[in-house]
């Protein structure tokens, strides 16, 4: 990693990978509500937690806030609806806070990477191959994590009678 990478953006920018991967699964995925789907949200809102609580510590050059940090106020609240009204048995709803939630991320997302010098463009600018290293070592955990999810539901099914 450049060394303008600290710990906390390195944690807050590999929590926010996961986020986005983990959000688009349980998004994209025809069935909901399954146990598949519960552990993929659990560990997706835990990464958007992650996000939103570090950065907090991720300051403007002057020492402040920006939008981004508005944003995550909104997301820590959207967070904390989504998994209040799924709680109450309210899915309408917590399918509304959280995928709102995500799309939220997704436009974080676009704001960092419009902004030719913050440091996920000046990796792919001057680390093309370490920023493609780190995608698929990202996209390859997650796809582990995800199969080795579904290999432990499908041991807990019952074995079907012929």
């Amino acid at each position: 990693m450049p060394s303008s990478w600290t710990v906390l953006i390195s944690v807050h920018a590999i929590a926010a990978s996961y986020a986005l991967i983990f959000g688009a699964v349980n998004l994209l995925r025809r069935t909901k509500g399954g146990s598949l789907h519960k552990v993929v949200g659990r560990i997706w809102v835990a990464s958007m937690y992650i996000v939103v609580l570090t950065s907090f510590g991720i300051r403007t050059i002057d020492g402040g806030f920006n939008w981004l940090h508005a944003l995550s106020v909104l997301t820590f609240c959207t967070l904390t609806a989504g998994l209040w009204t799924v709680r109450k048995g309210n899915i309408r709803a917590h399918r509304s806070f959280m995928t709102g939630s995500y799309f939220g991320l997704i436009g974080a997302f676009v704001g960092v990477l419009a902004v030719p010098s913050r440091r996920i463009p000046q990796l792919a600018i001057h680390e093309l191959p370490l920023l493609g290293l780190l995608i698929l070592v990202l996209l390859g955990t997650a796809a582990l994590t995800i199969l080795g999810l579904t290999q432990l539901r499908q041991e807990r099914r019952p074995l079907s009678v012929r």
